[in-house]
């Protein structure tokens, strides 16, 4: 082979790579700007989800002994997608499942049907409450996504500041509160919440 011959092949190799980029890019830059990116990264990692490597750890549950809500942390005001306010003394002596989470997070997509198995599971027992509390900025985003989905978890923004415990620099992050008030489960990012073991703890912790 000739140097014309392998220039012309290293050329056409080149140009092969840019157009590939472009692609690339031009698709990469039509699923964010069509907002799609969220539902696509959620769908591959949901797929994750599916090996249970990211399964809600009940072993891990069993050595979480966190902090206890103090009075102001009940203070704690919410606001739900019709805006009617509520405080979050309202759930008191009951075990609470919060997950903070926003509809531009892949990871919090991936996760929330996950959530809408345990809901299914425990949800009809009084003493358990879900509140998951929405960090988008545009809340109509929130409202939007829940009903597109048509997730059945009650869902609310925050309407007063978030308590120092609950704070992240991770979406989503979920915890979980005893009756007594006290922090036992905290898991910051995603996980998957459809384990039947993980509904069996809830229910414990219901019946204590």
């Amino acid at each position: 082979m000739n140097n014309s011959t392998k220039k012309n092949d290293s050329s056409s190799g080149f140009n092969r790579n840019i157009i590939e980029w472009i692609v690339i890019g031009s698709v990469a830059a039509l699923l964010y700007f069509t907002g799609w990116h969220t539902e696509v990264i959620g769908t591959l990692q949901r797929g994750m989800l599916w090996t249970g490597f990211f399964d809600a750890d009940t072993t891990e549950i069993a050595t979480v002994k966190g902090p206890t809500l103090s009075a102001s942390d009940y203070d704690f005001a919410l606001q739900d997608e019709e805006g009617k306010r509520i405080s979050l003394s309202e759930f008191r002596n009951q075990v609470i499942f919060i997950n903070i989470w926003a509809s531009w997070c892949p990871p919090c997509v991936a996760e929330m049907p996950t959530i809408e198995t345990l809901h299914e599971s425990v949800g009809g027992d009084s003493n358990i409450k879900f509140i998951l509390l929405s960090m988008d900025q545009k809340r109509q985003k929130a409202v939007d996504f829940m009903q597109h989905k048509e997730f059945p978890m009650p869902y609310y923004f925050p309407a007063s500041g978030i308590p120092k415990m609950f704070r992240s620099q991770y979406l989503p992050t979920t915890l979980v509160i005893s009756k007594t008030g006290q922090i036992v489960y905290r898991k910051e990012g995603i996980a998957d919440y459809s384990s039947p073991n993980f509904a069996r703890w809830l229910m414990e912790l219901s019946n204590k």
